[in-house]
């Protein structure tokens, strides 16, 4: 088996990271939590006579709330590339003429998680200022996605919800509000998970995708910028298995920047509500961002509703043949609260 560390990328983000945390202290001075994240992919009964498999997977990068050394193996080189449209970060690799056994691919993370706090709602309201940015840095932000319209009933929804208030966080708590106390956190029966925000509104169940997706939707629809972020959660104890991924999201508020939300970590734990408006646990780690994602290289298929799991296509067509296998230890002498599991 080849491998390809990527310890020295990896190394010189975590390094800049930790610089700018040396230079914005009131930023970081809340708990943070290191622990390793594995991430295993196997792909299993490829069919005979196949020409090329093309392999792309998620990989956590360092940014102002974590700090992330990789090393990566697998039985052909792995290639760092990035997604254009939100710059999130990809391995990519391919799998000539490959044999019948299994093919396996490793990434081994240590992350270093900070506790993320924006402020409290009180804190935002006189912090923020003036209308939203027309930046075209935030163009992205305020468009729809394939299930995540603004208009329509999205967009009554949101003037009903926002009627009377004055700003964008006072409209965006509103909002915020309206899904918690309408969406439950329920994974019965079939359609959640997608994301799929006029499928939310019907259903008023389904997991963390659901939730944020509706929040997104109507934030946009409010002309609030509004972005979707997903990664892992990191259950507290020593070590253990993660069975499927978190998303949260943000919002963008002029004076005050993005500000993190996590309804339905909030939903499980109503003790909670005020703190995840503006604040997310250190129990987590981002991955990627954004939804509708064209890959790079460019995938033969449509574009992923969102990416967190490997896309693996085989002479052209998506192969659903994939085992994935996600596990945590913690570094001795770190610490963190509380997290969810999405699936």
């Amino acid at each position: 088996m080849k491998t390809r560390p990527l310890l020295m990328l990896f190394s010189l983000l975590a390094l800049m990271a930790l610089t700018v945390a040396a230079l914005m202290p009131g930023e970081f001075s809340a708990p943070s939590r290191t622990f390793i994240f594995t991430y295993q992919v196997t792909l299993k009964d490829i069919p005979a006579g196949a020409k090329r498999v093309r392999v792309w997977i998620p990989i956590a990068t360092t940014d102002a709330n974590q700090t992330v050394a990789l090393k990566a193996s697998g039985p052909v080189p792995l290639h760092s590339t990035r997604e254009t449209a939100f710059g999130n970060h990809i391995l990519y690799g391919e799998i000539l003429h490959p044999s019948a056994s299994p093919a396996v691919f490793i990434l081994e993370y240590q992350v270093t998680r900070q506790e993320y706090v924006k402020g409290d709602y009180d804190h935002l309201l006189k912090a923020s200022h003036g209308p939203e940015s027309a930046h075209a840095s935030l163009a992205a932000y305020l468009a729809p996605d394939r299930l995540v319209p603004i208009d329509g009933r999205i967009k009554t929804l949101a003037d009903e919800n926002t009627r009377g208030k004055q700003g964008t966080v006072e409209k965006a708590r509103a909002l915020y509000d309206f899904v918690f106390n309408t969406v439950r956190y329920d994974k019965s029966g079939t359609g959640w998970g997608r994301g799929d925000s006029l499928w939310v509104c019907d259903a008023k169940h389904g997991n963390c995708t659901d939730f944020h997706s509706l929040f997104i939707s109507l934030a946009r629809a409010e002309g609030i910028p509004a972005r979707f972020e997903i990664g892992f959660p990191v259950p507290t104890g020593a070590e253990g298995a993660i069975p499927g991924y978190h998303c949260w999201a943000e919002f963008y508020a002029n004076g005050v920047g993005w500000v993190p939300v996590d309804i339905s970590e909030a939903w499980k734990d109503p003790k909670k509500r005020e703190y995840f408006f503006g604040a997310l646990d250190a129990n987590r780690v981002q991955f990627t961002v954004g939804r509708d994602l064209t890959l790079q290289p460019k995938q033969d298929g449509p574009p992923l509703n969102y990416f967190i799991y490997p896309y693996v296509e085989v002479d052209g067509k998506e192969f659903e043949g994939v085992e994935r296998k996600f596990t945590y230890r913690d570094v001795p002498g770190s610490s963190g609260g509380h997290a969810g599991v999405a699936r």
